[in-house]
């Protein structure tokens, strides 16, 4: 396949999920082995879920089962985490489901069912929660030529691209609306080199995993941007064992960018940063008081260290920048951050 010319959605499709892809080659190491994603950080991350999702199961009033659905859940790591910080009140009503499309990670809960699929839509009552999956769902990238006319980019395997024909359709249309710097056609024509991605997939994913539930909360957490400040150039990018490379679709790395979420929302959504949301589940980054490495000070330097995680997770230079994109599913769990 190295010679042949492909979107990008397709090639990142196979590079990502494909029999070697980067997700799913047998016996490779998982995200985690790539990337730090703000499961990867600090237990704070997953105690933060389990306290959401208690709040979920009080204003869902207490169901016989309780799901807990994991999107993009990589090796298992926050479902772990999660059932590790719940009481055995919520635990045994909990049923947690992990969507990934890697093979199930040896030594794994086996409470844990491991799906490659979303359940069946209208079919669990709880919380969703997708953190960091978006972002590697596969979109197509466009690019304005030398006369401003958005058009497709044609990738090989080796990460060679060439621009292929002008976008139009659907996909014109969804530039149109949210992306007005290569919207075809709306104003003056864009300037040339000019990039974006178009998120149409990712709307639809995201209505998707909403639909799964009957009732209850779907939350995803990623790195985003919005109408009024995309990118000028898109945010296409690769990463391995830890750092940033050149986007190749050869299995080789991870292929990511960021997430258009204001696309994604549907009209009853909440938006927050990662910051917010995380303080509001009792979260915080402070540093314990001096007077306790007196007293304690085994006990400081752990509070220590758990404050500079905490605090890792709400930079808002970094991960506390990130977008958390909340839709309840009835009325019941509206306002569970924000209230």
């Amino acid at each position: 396949m190295m010679n042949e010319w492909r979107g990008w959605r397709d090639a990142a499709e196979d590079a990502l999920y494909g029999p070697d892809g980067f997700y799913t080659r047998p016996g490779g190491p998982g995200p985690a082995g790539h990337f730090r994603t703000s499961v990867h950080v600090s237990a704070h991350y997953a105690t933060a879920v389990a306290t959401l999702l208690r709040r979920v199961d009080t204003a869902l009033g207490h169901p016989a089962e309780l799901a807990l659905i994991d999107v993009g859940a990589g090796r298992g790591e926050l479902l772990t985490g999660v059932l590790g910080a719940l009481p055995a009140a919520v635990r045994t009503r909990l049923r947690p489901y992990a969507v990934e499309r890697a093979a199930r990670p040896p030594g794994l809960d086996p409470l844990i069912a491991w799906r490659a699929e979303l359940p069946a839509p209208g079919s669990l009552t709880g919380l969703l929660f997708a953190n960091e999956w978006l972002d590697n769902v596969p979109v197509e990238v466009v690019e304005a030529d030398a006369d401003g006319v958005p058009r497709r980019v044609l990738v090989r395997a080796d990460g060679t691209e060439r621009l292929g024909g002008p976008v139009d359709g659907a996909d014109a249309a969804w530039l149109a609306r949210w992306w007005l710097a290569l919207a075809p056609g709306a104003g003056p024509s864009p300037s040339p080199g000019l990039r974006a991605e178009v998120g149409r997939p990712r709307d639809a994913a995201w209505a998707r995993a909403v639909r799964t539930l009957r009732a209850g909360l779907a939350v995803t957490a990623d790195y985003a941007h919005d109408r009024a400040d995309r990118p000028p150039f898109g945010t296409l990018t690769g990463f391995r064992d830890g750092r940033e490379v050149r986007p190749v679709p050869d299995g080789g790395c991870d292929l990511t960018a960021h997430v258009a979420l204001d696309a994604c929302a549907g009209p009853a959504a909440e938006r927050l940063t990662q910051r917010q949301a995380l303080h509001a589940l009792g979260v915080d980054g402070r540093r314990p008081p001096l007077a306790l490495a007196t007293t304690d000070p085994i006990g400081y330097v752990r509070a220590l260290g758990a404050a500079g995680a905490a605090a890792e997770l709400t930079d808002p230079a970094g991960l506390g920048g990130f977008g958390w994109l909340l839709e309840p599913v009835g009325e019941a769990c509206t306002g569970l951050l924000t209230a």
